[in-house]
């Protein structure tokens, strides 16, 4: 059954009150948090980027334990693919001055509408088969460990032709959570294929030597080994052995100690609920059903933790600034504009849209935004009567609509309202992943937003390879993944931060359980990489789209506003942006016109 919905200007008064009882404790948390306005003071010359993504999907990187690996997997892998998830791959452009939409100026007028009601602004927030772990795994984690004689080296090599001072420097470094976790990498892997025993393991640390570590660095290693042994013994079907592993790693690990303790304790917490579901303590219905926290509900709300991670992490905003930019450029001479978003969550990027277009389309006859949904009707209605309260605040005409449908098959062109003299814009954030399993209903969507003839479709999408049949294939792609992201959280929030801790538990530890717990379609968190993508949108003669300069200044200014920005790293893939932290890819955000 589908059904379409409007709001107009006589709506009624729009509320930013969350009505999701799951988050309600999350509503006493201050969401008084300041967004500046990223002008051009202080941005220095952009050279001063560096573009340094290693090519995780072909493995090319440069660094020596990721290749040991990965190459014996790749033929075991390579069969299972055939029949797996991955049946996917079956007039002068306008000049505009760049500027970046002002999201405080948009956060502030929303708060003038009282939507913030129920939040207290002056309370501070402080705080199938199993596939064994055999040699091809050790591949795949030799490959991540690609490079760790060079990391030691860094601390074991004696200085030359250097001054003392710049050597000590090196020395000292800290070593990245990632770097972590290749040491640890590589070490299991020398030790698994001379010695299956665990004791001998930690007993025998080969030519990986913990001299130069650190305490603290030389027991996380030590961790992460024990959770490659562990997550071995469960590939073996060996639970018992598994279990008294992961005690060990319980000791060490911390969901509120440093990067590597944090994540090392939600793969436990995986692999636990693995364990027990195959050992018939729980029951393969549980994943589902034995919390109530629902993340896509969530994420619906304008809540305080949304929107504290959203100002101290740089990767929202760097999603969403360059792709409003483009979607600006693609539109600037319409009077009537049509965005259709595939994934309606808290609309936060249409606040900055109103923003910009108040600012620089002064003959817009109307805005609307259509949203698709095949769930949440009454989170969708929300969104739209916020995003309508500020519209009329902005005095932009505006129209919301919502096509609900029970699954893709049913969405239908004629669904959806259309002017002769509209420009349509397609958007779709994080929502391609989630239908990977459903290759059916990817295809009729695709198909339908090409009858809608979008002038561009914007498409934010995580780059990772977490959509493999193979168990272990996707705990180690989704370690690292997880590991870097991990580590950026520290570098912008601090440990005790309550917003981190509710966002590592409640979406991170949930993304971690289904990828590690959940097999065939049971597993809704399926990312693929940007090849993956790419090769899909050729099938319905969809093309890249070129970022303009002003795009790429947009994103250069979001990583400029952060202190660790430097971290933060840039890099075209072709001609699409790929956002990473310490050279792992973490987002990508791409433009595509229909041929």
């Amino acid at each position: 059954m589908s059904s379409s919905k409007e709001f107009g200007f006589g709506a009624v008064q729009d509320k930013l009150s969350s009505s999701d009882k799951d988050f309600q404790s999350l509503e006493e948390v201050n969401a008084g948090f300041e967004v500046h306005f990223y002008g051009k003071e202080g941005w220095g010359d952009s050279r001063a980027i560096d573009f340094h993504f290693p090519d995780f999907e072909f493995y090319e990187d440069d660094s020596l334990a990721k290749q040991v690996l990965f190459s014996k997997y790749r033929e075991q892998e390579h069969q299972q693919q055939r029949f797996s998830e991955y049946g996917l791959l079956g007039e002068q452009e306008t000049q505009f001055e760049a500027f970046s939409p002002p999201l405080e100026a948009c956060l502030t007028e929303i708060a003038k509408l009282g939507e913030l009601s129920s939040v207290n602004q002056d309370v501070e927030a402080k705080k199938d088969k199993e596939y064994l772990f055999s040699l091809a795994s050790l591949e795949l984690l030799n490959n991540y460990g690609n490079g760790v004689r060079r990391l030691m080296g860094e601390r074991v090599i004696e200085p030359s032709n250097v001054d003392d001072s710049s050597f000590a420097e090196v020395v000292d470094r800290k070593f990245s959570t990632e770097e972590i976790l290749r040491i640890a990498g590589a070490r299991f892997v020398q030790s698994s294929s001379q010695e299956n025993d665990v004791q001998s393991m930690l007993s025998h640390p080969f030519e990986y030597s913990f001299t130069r570590l650190s305490n603290e660095e030389t027991k996380d290693v030590e961790l992460v080994e024990l959770l490659l042994a562990s997550t071995e013994k469960v590939g073996y079907q060996q639970f018992e052995r598994a279990s008294k592993l992961l005690k060990q790693c319980y000791e060490s690990c911390s969901k509120t100690g440093n990067p590597v303790q944090r994540v090392v304790y939600y793969f436990c917490e995986a692999l636990k609920e693995k364990i027990d579901r195959a050992t018939g303590r729980i029951t393969s219905k549980s994943l589902g059903t034995q919390d109530s926290f629902d993340p896509n509900k969530a994420l619906m709300s304008m809540n305080a933790t949304h929107l504290a991670f959203h100002q101290a992490v740089p990767f929202s905003q760097l999603s969403i600034f360059p792709g409003i930019q483009t979607i600006l450029e693609n539109v600037s001479k319409a009077k009537k504009v049509h965005v259709i978003d595939l994934g309606m969550r808290n609309g936060i990027q249409w606040i900055v849209l109103m923003q910009a277009l108040a600012s620089c389309h002064n003959s817009l006859e109307l805005l609307k935004i259509t949203a698709i949904g095949t769930t949440l009707k009454h989170e969708i209605d929300q969104t739209g009567k916020r995003l309508l309260g500020f519209a009329q605040s902005m005095n932009i005409p505006f129209s919301f609509k919502i096509v609900m449908v029970s699954n893709m098959l049913e969405l239908k062109q004629d669904l959806f309202e259309r002017d002769a003299d509209e420009k349509v814009v397609i958007y779709a954030s994080y929502l391609l992943r989630s239908m990977l399993s459903q290759p059916d209903q990817l295809d009729t969507l695709m198909l339908v937003m090409r009858n809608l003839n979008p002038c561009v479709m914007v498409v934010t999408e995580v780059e990772g390879n977490h959509n493999s049949p193979v168990f272990m294939t996707r705990f180690i792609e989704a370690l690292f993944f997880y590991g870097a992201f991990f580590d950026c959280v520290e570098a912008f929030m601090k440990r005790d931060d309550q917003h981190r801790m509710i966002t590592e538990s409640l979406y991170f530890g949930q993304g971690i359980r289904n990828m590690v717990v959940a097999e065939g379609g049971e597993r809704k968190i399926r990312h693929v990489k940007l090849d993956v993508w790419r090769a899909f949108f050729a099938r319905f003669r969809m093309e890249e789209a070129e970022f303009s300069p002003s795009s790429l200044y947009q994103a250069k200014l979001v990583i400029k506003r952060f202190s660790c920005g430097d971290s933060c790293t840039i890099d075209m893939n072709g001609k699409c942006l790929m956002f990473g932290w310490k050279g792992t890819p973490i987002q990508s955000l791409s433009a595509w016109k229909f041929l």
